[in-house]
């Protein structure tokens, strides 16, 4: 089969689009034939080398997958060959207490497909049963490829960690990110006022359409004065953030006395300054997120078929682009998610 995979830690051109072997799967694994699989920074991050992802080379990527069953394991339950499913990119063992509990994302070994194991870069992938759910009727590949990690990211951090109310004021940094257009979405369905941020004027009626109160330019305004005028001087309620050092300080700084900052994200950097005299004084929550449950997924899933939420997708490319698709992330000059398609 092709596959796009990388043999040493570096920029785009490490990545390479050759004929490996076919996954071998176990008997509670499925084979997918992959049809469409979403970028995420993830991609990027694993791609220069992370070591918190420690992983075998030669590597394939991707973590967002839509296809077709292939085969199954003999001891596979409620997954069909020929079956339409998107793929879960959490890996829990559903054995521990954690588990159990509902909260599959703090389980001990929890892992992400296309990060400690092979991905959705390729024509084939092999996944545990549990991690393969089926299309909503509504969605193509493509769509069903661009929504699960994202909208589990968004929802965990919006509800979960923030606590997100009707009538409260959240502002989402980086709303032409696959996480801000989903965030964007979701928080304006649970009744909230919505502040976003863009890079340029031409993301500002897109983020708009997607339900956003107020939109602002980062490269030309200041985020933080222009939060303080559309808040009356009062500050948001929640900040959503995943960028890091490049808007920590702007952040902090648009909260309101008592205001939560999720973070989800360092694409900017891993490492930030923080005056703990105002963390306290002002009374913030911060909390640090990283994915989240099955329930919020499927939760997700549904919203999806009943087109309460949608994919935002920039473009796509072949497969054999995946170099160009990554080049194209890394620009920053695109809205939504970009998606390889199989």
């Amino acid at each position: 089969m092709k596959a796009v995979l990388f043999r040493a830690h570096g920029g785009p051109d490490k990545l390479s689009y050759e004929d490996v072997p076919m996954p071998s799967f176990g008997m509670e694994d499925v084979l997918v034939r992959v049809k469409a699989c979403a970028l995420n920074h993830l991609d990027i991050w694993i791609r220069q080398g992370n070591p918190a992802y420690p992983m075998p080379m030669p590597h394939v990527s991707g973590s967002d997958i839509a296809g077709i069953v292939e085969q199954v394991g003999a001891q596979v339950e409620g997954v069909t060959v020929g079956q339409k499913v998107f793929v879960s990119p959490g890996i829990s063992c559903w054995k521990c207490e954690q588990c159990l509990a509902g909260r599959d994302n703090f389980c001990r070994t929890y892992s992400l497909i296309g990060a400690m194991m092979h991905g959705g870069y390729a024509e084939y992938v092999k996944v545990p049963f549990r991690n393969v759910l089926p299309i909503p009727e509504n969605l193509s590949f493509e769509q069903a490829a661009a929504f699960p990690l994202v909208s589990v990211t968004a929802s965990h951090m919006l509800f979960a960690l923030a606590g997100l109310q009707h009538g409260e004021t959240v502002l989402i940094m980086g709303g032409g990110s696959g996480v801000g257009t989903m965030a964007i979405q979701m928080a304006k369905l649970a009744g909230a006022r919505v502040i976003t941020t863009v890079g340029s004027d031409d993301k500002i009626p897109k983020a708009v359409v997607l339900g956003a109160d107020a939109v602002i330019n980062h490269s030309t305004e200041k985020v933080a004065e222009r939060v303080k005028l559309l808040t009356e001087g009062r500050g948001v309620d929640v900040v959503i953030e995943h960028i890091g050092p490049e808007v920590w300080e702007t952040s902090l700084q648009s909260l309101a006395k008592g205001g939560r900052l999720i973070t989800c994200g360092a694409t900017t950097g891993a490492e930030v300054k923080l005056d703990l005299r105002y963390i306290y004084s002002r009374q913030y929550t911060i909390k640090g997120s990283y994915m989240g449950t099955r329930a919020e997924l499927v939760k997700a899933a549904k919203l999806m078929g009943q087109k309460r939420l949608m994919s935002v997708i920039d473009r796509t490319y072949p497969l054999k682009e995946a170099r160009a698709a990554q080049e194209q992330m890394l620009s920053r000059k695109f809205f939504g998610k970009i998606v390889l398609t199989v």
